[in-house]
């Protein structure tokens, strides 16, 4: 089973950016698409970005919508999630996940996860 990993997380000020990445841990890693969500301390798990990962064609929360950009490297088999304009709000344990078919904004049916990272924004 694919394991994924995610780094960049960290401590930022409001206004500032971060970029998220999440890596696999095989050197070949089919899906078919790969995603964002992220959970805020008391809150459910919420879908933040998704990426069909053949043709490049994303989705995103209305919340992000603007502020963030998903993106991946096929060469190195790794996704990015670069966010700007952070708010206190953003901050959460962002988590990478991919799945075989389909594409959803539930958590459902995304059958691989990363332990995730913290985003910490400050005001």
């Amino acid at each position: 089973q694919v394991q994924l990993v995610e780094s960049g997380g960290g401590l930022v000020q409001a206004g500032g950016s971060l970029r998220l990445s999440c890596a696999a841990s095989e050197r070949t890693f089919s899906r078919y698409a790969m995603g964002w969500f992220r959970q805020a301390p008391g809150k459910e798990r919420e879908f933040v970005a998704a990426i069909i990962w053949t043709l490049g064609s994303t989705l995103y929360a209305n919340s992000v919508k603007g502020r963030f950009t998903i993106s991946r490297d096929n060469a190195k088999n790794t996704l990015y999630l670069q966010m700007n304009t952070l708010k206190p709000e953003d901050t959460a344990v962002y988590y990478c996940a991919a799945r075989s078919v389909g594409l959803s904004v539930t958590a459902g049916g995304w059958n691989y996860w990363g332990k995730g990272t913290l985003v910490t924004v400050s005001s």
